[in-house]
């Protein structure tokens, strides 16, 4: 597992010195150069129904080097006060693509770029329609918390079916994977108009985007093995892109709702400071409870749409609304 270590000591946000340093070391030999939006593409086999993703950047606030420490298999930052976060995501998802590709796995390979920035590598490369779509019936992103996910829904819409789902973890050979419909969202969700079945899947990560994330090496190289082993055949591919079908906990179909609760000056203070210092991690909740900016702005009543086409933009709102 030395080479996972060393891949996390790199604290990379979007455009950093050390993303670029990164890549060059890890991913170039293996891609070659990236497309005209930073994506590193790689494919092994004759027209491969599987597409495999993770991300090459981190939310670290600073570009350099972090040190880390290892105790019983679990990896974190040594000090919370240079490092903001570890960035096992989506480090670790790049550490089993490399290993998959290694082991000669027939896949279609992407490691996006920008993905903590709104996935703008992968919306940017799903709308160049590469050829490869064409035969592409799953993207699997490597890029979820936990040890037990294959994620079903994204940003409160279905993104791949429960049958799919389960026929993943019979593959793996990994019963501890379930359905999962929490899912916030991730690359694999860009393709989702277009590809039958797109999901996320633990890799063992927590506390992701914060100073206490920690990696658990175990579960990661326990997953590393199964997907080399894999049956691949035990997949079943169910869902039609062109359908939609929402969570039951979307938006106000949740039973979220407006009650007596505390809004006093004091609680509404105390919860714009916490939001103000975790924004990322309070937007990643509303987003796994179903809401989207639409459903936000008209529970606030704001008139301000300049905040959905200036930051997501309308081809990529128009799939949500």
């Amino acid at each position: 597992m030395h080479s996972i270590i060393e891949m996390l000591r790199y604290m990379r946000p979007q455009d950093s010195v050390s993303q670029r340093q990164f890549c060059k070391r890890f991913l170039e030999p293996v891609f070659g150069l990236p497309d005209e939006h930073g994506n590193y593409l790689h494919q092994i086999g004759d027209k491969p129904k599987l597409c495999f993703t993770a991300h090459h950047d981190t939310v670290h606030k600073d570009s350099g080097m972090q040190k880390l420490v290892v105790s019983n298999d679990i990896v974190s930052v040594a000090d919370s006060k240079v490092s903001n976060c570890l960035g096992a995501d989506c480090t670790s998802g790049i550490y089993i693509i490399l290993s998959m590709i290694e082991a000669g796995i027939e896949g279609t390979y992407v490691i996006h770029a920008a993905e903590e920035s709104g996935c703008k590598g992968s919306f940017a490369l799903v709308q160049d329609y590469p050829y490869w779509l064409e035969h592409t019936r799953a993207v699997i992103s490597f890029d979820r918390y936990g040890d037990n996910s294959v994620i079903t829904h994204q940003m409160g819409l279905r993104t791949a079916s429960d049958e799919f789902a389960m026929s993943f973890a019979t593959a793996l050979d990994m019963p501890q994977l379930k359905p999962d419909s929490g899912g916030s969202y991730t690359d694999s969700n860009e393709y989702s108009l277009i590809v039958p079945e797109c999901t996320n899947i633990s890799v063992g990560y927590y506390g992701q985007h914060g100073a206490n994330e920690t990696q658990d090496l175990q579960y990661l190289d326990k997953l590393v093995e199964s997907l080399l082993c894999a049956d691949w055949s035990q997949l079943v591919f169910v869902r039609d892109p062109k359908e939609v079908e929402y969570a039951p906990y979307y938006g106000k179909a949740s039973g979220i709702s407006r009650g007596n609760y505390n809004v006093s000056p004091e609680n509404v203070q105390a919860i714009y400071n916490l939001v103000m210092d975790y924004p990322h991690e309070i937007s990643e909740m509303l987003a796994e409870y179903g809401f989207n900016p639409y459903d936000l702005m008209e529970e606030c009543s704001i008139e301000d749409p300049y905040h959905l086409n200036s930051y997501i933009g309308d081809d990529y709102w128009r799939k949500y609304v």
